[in-house]
């Protein structure tokens, strides 16, 4: 007998994926929570697909899958990957690591690196307060990355996607959709194309795009004009060039060694 499958489809509970997942067919259902949460859910097949962070790809790339044309990057400034403290980062000693992104966690440190400084790393939750009181610096991510900047924009040491743009010339993809390598290919065609039919329209259509921003303001309580920065600051539709990134990040940051695999090109 064969694995029974959900109509079910992973989202992050971030807004970084808005464009996808707004007014999605009610043919699906949506479980929403932390990146890291859902590459769990993926591998249980609690969920056909789902965005999880590139470091979790790599780690579990000999039972997932990636899935084209989808994922979460920028060109340089990310604005929702943020290394926040009161003394610039080279006279920090030790920095609180959020639980809830391993990519995120495993860009930082190989920034750090490459600048040939010691660290101790905290691994806390992800609460600005609580982690800037236990170290010198933070990182945060997604709506909470955004918040505290803009409660405490002096405080913004570092933006990851800009860093790793100085560091090797390519965008960063922080996360990936993905979905297990038995996943019948009918069903993940039919989910990947109404996620990208949606991304479609926001693209194209001003009147889609600014319902996605509105979605997102109730959501995240940022402004129309900061929301509509972010969305040029993220991107959801990878490129050629967007991939060269991303198989740079697994090699460079992750340590794979195997090429990634694609469920179609």
């Amino acid at each position: 007998m064969g694995a029974t499958w959900t109509s079910t489809l992973g989202r992050v509970a971030f807004i970084n994926c808005d464009p996808l997942y707004h007014r999605l067919s009610s043919d699906w259902s949506i479980l929403s929570a932390p990146p890291s949460w859902l590459t769990g859910h993926v591998l249980r097949r609690d969920c056909i697909l789902a965005p999880i962070p590139a470091a979790d790809y790599a780690k579990h790339s000999d039972e997932l899958i990636l899935l084209p044309d989808i994922g979460i990057g920028s060109q340089g400034e990310v604005g929702s990957v943020l290394l926040f403290g009161g003394v610039p980062l080279e006279s920090m000693k030790t920095i609180a690591l959020p639980s809830d992104s391993a990519t995120s966690v495993a860009l930082l440190k190989h920034l750090i690196s490459k600048k040939g400084h010691t660290i101790n790393y905290i691994s806390t939750g992800p609460d600005y307060d609580s982690m800037m009181a236990i170290a010198d610096g933070a990182l945060l991510i997604g709506d909470r990355a955004l918040e505290a900047a803009r409660e405490f924009p002096e405080m913004v040491q570092m933006d990851l996607g800009t860093a790793w743009m100085k560091e090797e010339g390519l965008p960063m993809i922080f996360g990936v959709f993905v979905a297990r390598k038995d996943t019948p290919k009918p069903l993940l065609l039919a989910a990947h194309t109404s996620l990208l039919e949606n991304l479609v329209q926001f693209e194209n259509e001003s009147s889609k795009r600014h319902d996605v921003i509105q979605w997102s303001m109730e959501k995240s309580g940022l402004t129309y004009e900061r929301l509509d920065q972010y969305y040029g600051e993220v991107f959801n539709r990878l490129n050629n060039h967007h991939l060269d990134g991303l198989f740079c990040f697994l090699k460079q940051a992750c340590g794979m060694t195997d090429e990634p695999e694609f469920a179609w090109l």
